[in-house]
């Protein structure tokens, strides 16, 4: 008898192992622009890229390419930088861009006979000063956390986005920044990862950015916030960028046209 009825619980259990299929909705494709025109300090900033792919449904393994657009980017001299199609990847390059602090640019984008537009600043961001490390940092005192010190400029209003990578989490770690309270002050910006150990190498890179890019950023990483997300929480909603379709304002893209000054430090860990 005892038996029988550890069969009929065995039979319960795996009769309740039924395959449910997700039905999501489905959208048309709307284009997603990569836009980022980064000056990375010391180099002359003539190569750069401009990524366009198109969005997917859920469940998809791979990000289609937009490919056949026609890419450019002006500045307010009138003068145009092509960004050529490399093969059939979605990536349009410029070689010969010429970037300038405070210059204004205008991104503008030919898709499937639809024009896309955006205008940003290319914005400047001061030296990375040192970094610090502490082996006892974060909820369980056993991570390893990193401080990359910066002194603000002192009468400007500054806008910053932190990028921390590392080869342990596969997104690198993004943090954006103001100096609504510490204008004119040495301050930092943070990254703690408990896996870090000593011999890892980290990049760090700081990126002068427009106030509106910043909201942008703010935005989006409190929606993917790990705190973030409970049963009861209303849904994320879609987040646009600075980037409209000039054509058919419904059929808006996602994304952004960014131009930042750059402060990269490579750091390994001790």
């Amino acid at each position: 008898m005892k038996n029988a009825l550890i069969i009929l619980l065995v039979l319960c259990f795996v009769s309740c192992e039924d395959v449910i299929d997700v039905d999501l909705n489905s959208t048309e494709p709307k284009l997603v622009i990569d836009a980022s025109i980064n000056w990375f300090k010391g180099t002359s900033g003539n190569e750069q890229d401009i990524t366009l792919t198109l969005s997917a449904p859920y469940f998809d393994t791979e990000v289609p390419p937009a490919t056949g657009a026609q890419v450019r980017v002006i500045n307010s001299s009138a003068t145009v930088f092509e960004f050529t199609e490399e093969g059939t990847s979605g990536i349009y390059k410029n070689s010969s861009f010429i970037p300038q602090i405070n210059e204004t640019y205008q991104l503008e984008i030919t898709y499937q006979g639809e024009t896309y537009t955006a205008t940003e600043t290319l914005k400047s961001v001061v030296d990375l000063d040192y970094i610090e490390q502490n082996d006892d940092g974060g909820f369980t005192g056993e991570e390893t956390e990193l401080k990359a010190f910066y002194t603000d400029p002192a009468d400007e209003e500054n806008y910053y986005f932190f990028e921390f990578i590392s080869d342990i989490p596969e997104i690198p770690s993004l943090e954006v920044y103001d100096d609504e309270f510490t204008n004119g002050n040495q301050i930092f910006g943070f990254y703690t990862e408990e896996e870090l150990e000593s011999g890892d190498v980290v990049t760090i890179r700081n990126y002068g950015v427009s106030q509106r890019f910043y909201e942008f950023m703010f935005i989006l990483l409190q929606q993917n916030a790990e705190e973030g997300g409970g049963p009861f929480e209303t849904q994320p909603a879609t987040v646009r960028g600075n980037c409209i379709n000039e054509t058919n304002a419904e059929n808006f893209p996602l994304g952004y046209f960014r131009l930042s000054e750059v402060a990269e430090l490579i750091y390994t860990v001790q």
